[in-house]
């Protein structure tokens, strides 16, 4: 294989709803560019991308898949990403290191909800886009409609380039109005005759070959210009002006397809070729501090790791885009976030499970390396003398939870070691052991996400897991004022326990003033704080800790005990065993033995004071909220309200864009369990959400009476 410069290089992202057939397009291309001499399908699991038995079980994409293709003399690196939205990791770093995404529309379903959660993503990631109609020999495929759905729903402006003859099944034809030519089709071998436009398809052809040059026109002051002089541009010219409305996202080609049948692969190519931005020209990459970073050949070495894969013949897998510099065979390189220097031994140019060894990349050229020794995705690999980091790919937030552990106890500790490498492949994938609900919590993208770790759990790894619903991190915090006073006294023999603490408690706000006078269970309480001490919690909220100790009724060097007895209560509050917040603890008075008194008796006292404060102190349960926007048909938005209302949800908005509503709402994290699983049931998989946490709130009546009821029985069974 040859080494080709950054110049003679394309990178291009295949997205689209699940079914618009981008692997068959990823392996007519790949097949336009002689990768393979035969082309493979989804259904007889042959193709170069869906190479996993995953994907053959499920017969669609779950994993983003890096092949190329040779074709004019230029290397096409091209990504085939999963149309699930489950699975949407793959795309954001594909989106990450592609220059130009190519959306496939299925002719028979037009512009779909999952184009529409992938045109916001490509919309958020600043990708230009081309549109390719695929599918247009399905008796079912409606041009017209489809284009109507495209104009009606795109963020980006559509501009007809080819139109089909005869769409259906005896689809073999397509006018071409920037070359202003019929291409014709032979049978399945993309074999196509360039014919003149046929008299009855002319004044059409015309019409839209006019508009695209206008199109082309508006996007360069000079083209203008010469359109007015001449009243037309030559084809280079159009090129020339589509290629800055395409790298601005100023407008959307459309082509037409039968990835199928190879119809329309081969003009797709040479359009990204001659006209979609490269390296060069697309916008430079950004480091962490903001600043860019050009692709520049002869600069110092840069890549990003983008992808990370164990396979079991190999072991770890780095693939990487080339950002900057010319990396060869062999070379050292730092990363900075280990400090480490990794030896890449080999490169691979990658065309699904093939790879094909190089020995040089340019800058701009996408590959993989293996065996590097700490090397995770995000990471960036440079020359040492010319230190930079990268800015990291950022995946979106996990929108389902759930619990897991294995079947059995002894596969525990493998359970521990797979579910790491699981989230070293796809980092949408969150791990995580929590302390306070004693369980692991495994976070993904759906419910078909966290299924798909299941199955890989269960057949790769050969671990029998169980999934169920998480505990939720309740918090528990206090509404007015309370006093309390413990002692603590043990004799047994030799020196005893001692140790007395008189405290009162408040609930903490921002803002409020320092204490100074509490009216408590019917007495006035005066206090003069001597030190303060504040902490803000690591699972949210604050403790202010004062002490008001006068007279030396408790010696100073007590004081850290009473404060670690308070924080241990806090750790397992006294009505749920939840973490307590925004409490604000003063120590007013005690007593202590000048022979009995110690640490543990002071850290027993004061946190037995500080219970029984917080019982007195009318102490409220606080639920988790999540801020939750739903992309949702507008035929279905009263169904989606209605299940939010039975979730205790709050509305706060609901907008209308393009067929779509986006419905914003906050709900509490314990009514969102499988809520992806539902949300699919009642739009017939056509809606999406994002959930974010939003804030602690307090959770009504009936739902703390529930809680405690069923703490009090949990303590019980213990």
């Amino acid at each position: 294989m040859k080494n080709y410069q950054t110049t003679d290089i394309k990178n291009v992202v295949l997205i689209g709803a699940p079914g618009s057939g981008k692997t068959t397009l990823a392996e007519a291309m790949a097949f336009e560019g002689k990768v393979i001499d035969r082309r493979g399908s989804v259904e007889a699991d042959s193709t170069l991308s869906d190479n996993t038995e995953l994907e053959h079980l499920y017969k669609r994409s779950i994993f983003p898949t890096i092949l190329f293709t040779e074709f004019m003399e230029r290397k096409l690196n091209i990504i085939d990403t999963p149309g699930s939205d489950d699975f949407c990791g793959g795309l954001f770093s594909a989106f990450k290191v592609a220059d130009v995404g190519v959306m496939v529309f299925n002719a028979q379903n037009g512009f779909e909800v999952g184009s529409e959660i992938q045109s916001r993503y490509a919309a958020a990631q600043e990708k230009p886009i081309i549109a390719l109609v695929n599918q247009l020999d399905h008796e079912k495929a409606n041009w017209e409609s489809t284009l109507e759905s495209i104009t009606r729903a795109s963020r980006v402006k559509p501009v007809i380039v080819q139109y089909p003859v005869n769409p259906g099944a005896d689809f073999d034809a397509f006018i071409d109005v920037l070359m202003m030519k019929m291409y014709r089709f032979k049978g399945d071998s993309g074999e196509r005759q360039d014919l003149e436009i046929p008299d009855s398809e002319k004044e059409r052809a015309n019409e839209l070959h006019q508009a695209l040059v206008e199109l082309a026109a508006e996007n360069d002051e000079a083209l203008m210009e010469l359109y007015f002089d001449k009243g037309t541009l030559t084809q280079d010219e159009m090129r020339s002006g589509l290629k800055i409305g395409l790298a601005k996202r100023g407008l959307m080609p459309v082509f037409c397809a039968s990835a199928r049948r190879d119809i329309g692969t081969k003009r797709l190519m040479e359009f990204i070729i001659n006209v979609a931005p490269g390296p060069k020209t697309a916008p430079n990459f950004k480091l962490v501090d903001g600043t860019e970073i050009e692709s520049d050949p002869a600069g110092a070495v840069a890549l990003l790791v983008f992808k990370s894969a164990v396979e079991q013949h190999l072991g770890e897998v780095s693939y990487f885009r080339v950002i900057r510099g010319k990396l060869t065979e062999g070379m050292e390189l730092l990363n900075p976030r280990t400090g480490n220097r990794e030896k890449l031994g080999q490169l691979f140019a990658v065309a699904g499970k093939n790879r094909i060894k190089v020995t040089e990349m340019a800058a701009g050229d996408v590959g993989c390396t293996v065996k590097l020794k700490a090397v995770r995705t995000s990471d960036t690999l440079c020359a040492p003398n010319a230190q930079v980091t990268l800015a990291p790919i950022v995946f979106p937030e996990p929108r389902y939870r759930t619990a897991i552990k294995a079947a059995k106890s002894a596969d525990d500790e493998k359970l521990g070691e797979a579910l790491n490498r699981m989230k070293f492949e796809d980092p949408t994938i969150l791990v995580d052991y929590s302390k306070e609900l004693k369980q692991i919590i495994v976070q993904g993208q759906g419910e078909h996400h966290i299924n798909i770790l299941k199955w890989q759990l269960n057949n790769n790894s050969k671990i029998e897991i169980e999934l169920f619903a998480p505990k939720i991190p309740y918090r528990e915090t206090i509404t007015k004022v309370a006093a309390a006073d413990y002692r603590h006294k043990k004799q047994s023999g030799g020196a005893g326990q001692f140790g007395e603490v008189h405290l009162v408690i408040e609930p903490w706000y921002e803002g409020m003033p320092e204490p100074s006078k509490y009216k408590v269970d019917g007495r006035e309480l005066v206090v003069n704080p001597k030190n303060k001490e504040e902490y803000q919690l690591e699972w949210g909220g604050m403790l202010q800790f004062y002490s008001a100790i006068v007279g030396g009724a408790i010696d100073a060097r007590f004081l850290p005990a009473i404060l670690k007895g308070v924080m241990e209560k806090m750790d397992e509050g006294p009505l749920t065993g939840s973490y307590a917040r925004d409490i604000r603890v003063v120590v007013y008075d005690g007593k202590m033995h000048p022979v009995d008194s110690n640490e543990i008796s002071f850290k027993l006292a004061g946190r037995n004071a500080f219970k029984e404060a917080f019982k007195k102190a009318a102490p409220k349960i606080m639920e988790p909220i999540y801020s939750v926007e739903i992309l949702v048909p507008s035929d279905k938005m009263g169904d989606v309200m209605s299940d939010l209302q039975n979730r205790r949800a709050m509305i706060e908005g609901m907008t209308s864009d393009k067929g779509f509503d986006r419905l914003t709402a906050r709900v509490p994290l314990s009514e969102l369990y499988r809520y992806s699983t539902t949300l699919s049931s009642l739009t017939n998989g056509r809606a999406t959400y994002t959930m974010k946490f939003y804030s602690y709130e307090q959770a009504p009546a009936d739902v703390q009476e529930k809680l405690l009821k069923a703490y009090t029985e949990e303590e019980k069974e213990e």
